[in-house]
């Protein structure tokens, strides 16, 4: 008589084959995921660093492209954890094979686990790449180890969270791109990536720290130079509880098969 298998608190071999899934997905195409978004990184870079006088300007006592590389880098990361969690939701639901995903004996938990897993190992793999590249064109001395991995763990996780949840909602790769178009990229170009918030009037400056894009472009800038806009610990208490918000709303999504389970 064969014994049926046991699975514990957490499914370990459903929630290890699903984060495998997401990361060999991302790897197959490494050109498009990997090697492309550091090339635009890059492209960013040669803009300001010779189209905007970058090589002259300074932010404070910081060479403005010493100021501009952690931002780029960070900003790259998180557009690429967005992209992996929303493509893929997003794929398997317009191939009608989600259905492989929900059958399983997989928790809510386990499955956003899987794919935020796969998300934050993408932005991860990215950033790395981009920042060894960077590195060759300008010093990127690391003031804080535990502040940059902190501000790139929690960044990644929100916009990848951010992508399961618009992958969850969206009914065709149109409301994807709203998404991008109307909330990612406005963000991100308003986080103070590409200059320090103090250059703005008052009232802008202190719209910014609502923005949660700003926290994680500042905070993870402050562990490259030792400089930040805002306060580094309230940015990764900021980053948290959105992160958590977000967890939340889509182990809801999940649990009720909301636009998953017909």
């Amino acid at each position: 008589m064969l014994e049926s298998r046991k699975i514990g608190i957490i499914n370990g071999i459903g929630l290890t084959t699903l984060v495998k899934r997401e990361v060999d997905r991302f790897f197959k195409v490494y050109l498009q995921t990997i090697v492309a978004p550091v090339i635009t990184t890059l492209l960013f870079y040669t803009v300001f660093a010779l189209a905007f006088g970058g090589l002259s300007r300074q932010i404070g006592d910081v060479p403005f492209l010493e100021f501009l590389a952690p931002g780029l880098i960070m900003m790259t990361m998180v557009q690429n954890a967005f992209a992996n969690t929303s493509s893929s939701i997003m794929i398997s639901k317009v191939q009608g094979n989600i259905i492989d995903i929900l059958m399983p004996p997989i928790s809510s938990l386990e499955l956003y686990l899987g794919f935020i897993i796969g998300a934050l190992v993408r932005g991860l793999v990215v950033g790395i790449v981009a920042g060894v590249t960077m590195s060759l064109f300008v010093p990127l001395g690391v003031e804080s180890w535990g502040i940059v991995i902190a501000y790139a763990v929690l960044g990644n996780i929100l916009l990848g969270s951010l992508g399961l949840a618009a992958g969850i909602w969206a009914e065709k790769f149109d409301h994807i791109a709203a998404v991008t178009n109307f909330i990612v990229t406005p963000m991100t170009f308003l986080s103070g990536t590409f200059y320090s918030i103090r250059q703005l009037p008052e009232f802008w400056q202190g719209l910014a720290h609502y923005n949660p894009f700003f926290y994680m472009i500042d905070g993870f800038r402050a562990g490259f130079i030792g400089h930040s806009d805002g306060n580094v610990l309230w940015g990764i208490g900021f980053l948290l509880v959105i992160d958590l918000l977000l967890s939340a709303l889509i182990l809801m999504m999940l649990e009720k098969g909301y636009k998953l389970k017909s």
